[in-house]
C-alpha cells in the first residue's frame, strides 16, 4: 500500500531525513515512534506530499509522487496542529473538508452525518467548533481527515491534550477505521497507544529508523527482562538463597522467567508482603533505543 524509499531532507546542515525507508501493508496500523526532532513529523510530510524530499521516493498504493491529485483523493490527514476553522460549525467544517474532495447532493448529507456519529458531535452539530473543548476540536479533526473515505489515513498525535472519555472514543473510531480496511500512519508520544493501536511500528531518531516490527518482537529483542520486586516482611539470615538484590525490605529478581521467579519465591518459606512485576514494554524499548537524554 505505501512504499517509502531511501527518503532524504536536510535543513542547512540538519539532515532531518537521512535514508529512511519502511513498507505499509494494505489494511495495516503502523506507528511511526520518535523523540522530538527525530525526523517524524518531516517523514510524514513528505509521505503525503506536502513537502519535497531531497531524494527517495513515495508510492502509495503503486502511484508515484504523492502531489498527485489523483494519489492524495484516497489519503487523509488529522494533523497535530488542528485543521478545523473556529468559525464554523461542526456540520460546517465536515461539509468543507467532503466538498474539497468532490462530495456533493445526497452523498454529502450522509457522509457530514456520519462525521457527526464518528465523532459524538451529532447533538452539537450546528455549534461553532471555537466553542468546544479540546476533545471535542479533536474528535471532529479526526472526522474531517475521514469523512471521504480515504483508504490511507495519516493520524499525527490524534490524542494530545485530551481528557480519557476523549480518548478512549478516538481509540474506539481508529480501531473501526482499521475494521473497515482502512491502512492507518500512527504517530504518538504515548507508547501504550502505539502498543494497543498498531500492527507494526517504526522506532526513529536522528533522522534514522531504528528498528522496526511487531510490538511484541520488539519488545523481545529490545525490551530486556522482566523485573519482579518483592517486600520481604522477614529477611532471611542467608540473602543469597533468594538471588536478585536486596535492598533493606526489598528483593528485586531480573529474569526472563517472571512466573518462575516467583514460584521459587514460594518454594523459600519467605513471607512476602507487596509482590510486583515489571515486564517490558514498549516505552522500555523506546528509552532503550533512543536513550533518556531529554529532547526539546
Amino acid at each position: 500500500m505505501i512504499e517509502v524509499t531511501e527518503l532524504r531532507k536536510h535543513y542547512g546542515d540538519v539532515q532531518a531525513v537521512d535514508g529512511v525507508s519502511f513498507e505499509i501493508r494494505a489494511g495495516e496500523a503502523f506507528g511511526l515512534l520518535g523523540p522530538n526532532g527525530a525526523g517524524k513529523t518531516t517523514t510524514i510530510h513528505i509521505t503525503v506530499g506536502a513537502l519535497a524530499p531531497d531524494s527517495g521516493e513515495v508510492r502509495i498504493d503503486g502511484k508515484p509522487d504523492p502531489t498527485r491529485a489523483e494519489t492524495r483523493a484516497g489519503v487523509g490527514v488529522a494533523p497535530q496542529d488542528l485543521a478545523i476553522y473556529p468559525v464554523l460549525t461542526a456540520e460546517e467544517n465536515l461539509a468543507f473538508f467532503a466538498k474539497l474532495y468532490g462530495i456533493t447532493g445526497s452523498r454529502l448529507k450522509e457522509r457530514v452525518d456520519w462525521g457527526l456519529e464518528f465523532s459524538g458531535l451529532t447533538d452539537r452539530r450546528k455549534s461553532r467548533s471555537v466553542e468546544f473543548s479540546g476533545g471535542m476540536k479533536r474528535r471532529l479533526n479526526l472526522a474531517c481527515a475521514a469523512v471521504h473515505e480515504p483508504r490511507v489515513l495519516f493520524c499525527d498525535e490524534p490524542t494530545v491534550g485530551v481528557d480519557p472519555q476523549s480518548r478512549a472514543h478516538i481509540f474506539d473510531r481508529i480501531e473501526q477505521l482499521k475494521a473497515g480496511g482502512c491502512t492507518l500512519i500512527y504517530t504518538t508520544h504515548y507508547m501504550e497507544e502505539a502498543q494497543r493501536l498498531c500492527d507494526r511500528v517504526a522506532i526513529m531518531d536522528h533522522g534514522r529508523i531504528l528498528a522496526c516490527d511487531t510490538v511484541d518482537a520488539l519488545i523481545a529483542h529490545h525490551g530486556g527482562d522482566s523485573i519482579v520486586e518483592a517486600e520481604l516482611l522477614a529477611v532471611p539470615s542467608n540473602r543469597d538463597t533468594l538471588g536478585g538484590e536486596i535492598d533493606g525490605d526489598r528483593l528485586r529478581v531480573q529474569t526472563d522467567k517472571p512466573f518462575d521467579a516467583i514460584a521459587e519465591l514460594g518454594r523459600s518459606g519467605v513471607e512476602v508482603g507487596e509482590l510486583r512485576v515489571d515486564r517490558p514494554d514498549l516505552e522500555r524499548v523506546f528509552l532503550a533505543l533512543t536513550g533518556r537524554s531529554l529532547r526539546d
